[in-house]
């Protein structure tokens, strides 16, 4: 069984139910049993940015990661915005850096935790200066990216590969800088 946000139904509050949806081949839904309301589970659109700064790659550890454990920038599209005008905000919000170039990477399943992750590759510039929900970050050079095999992963292996940069897939899920230097 699904997890809704919600058990009951938010117009007539009868419990919601699961019922095959005839329209979905089938598919499996939590409903209002009256037809008022279905929670359709639909992915939720994530931003990344893979973020060129002064010819390096920024990575940042989210406070919650373990001391070792960087990725790339990421955060959730709002209300009212493009994914490009979107992942300029993220990176401003987290960074503090301003966009200057926004180009799109590719997109990117990640159902484990039933998002769609949408990258780009974004040229930026300005002073590094980390949200509280940022412990630190490395700029690493191109070429000593290890992209991890899932989700934002697969956009660094794929921006690598569109510059012809040999790659490795990391066996952690998120690259762990070696090379402090790096």
């Amino acid at each position: 069984m699904m997890q809704a946000p919600l058990r009951f139904c938010p117009v007539c509050a009868t419990s919601l139910v699961e019922r095959e949806d005839a329209e979905e081949a089938g598919r499996l839904r939590l409903a209002c049993p009256d037809g008022h309301w279905t929670f359709w589970d639909n992915p939720l659109p994530v931003l990344a940015a893979l973020v060129e700064y002064e010819g390096r790659i920024l990575l940042a550890r989210n406070a919650a990661w373990p001391e070792k454990m960087f990725a790339l920038i990421t955060g959730f599209m709002e209300r009212g915005e493009t994914p490009e005008q979107g992942v300029a905000r993220e990176l401003r919000e987290e960074t503090s850096l301003q966009a200057d170039e926004v180009k799109l990477i590719g997109v990117y399943e990640f159902m484990r935790k039933n998002e769609l992750i949408i990258a780009y590759h974004v040229k930026a510039s300005g002073e590094i200066r980390l949200s509280p929900e940022l412990v630190d970050f490395r700029l690493v050079a191109p070429e000593k990216l290890r992209p991890w095999p899932s989700g934002t992963g697969h956009a660094m292996a794929d921006w690598m590969r569109s510059r012809g940069l040999p790659f490795e897939y990391a066996d952690l899920p998120r690259p762990v800088v070696t090379d402090p230097a790096a």
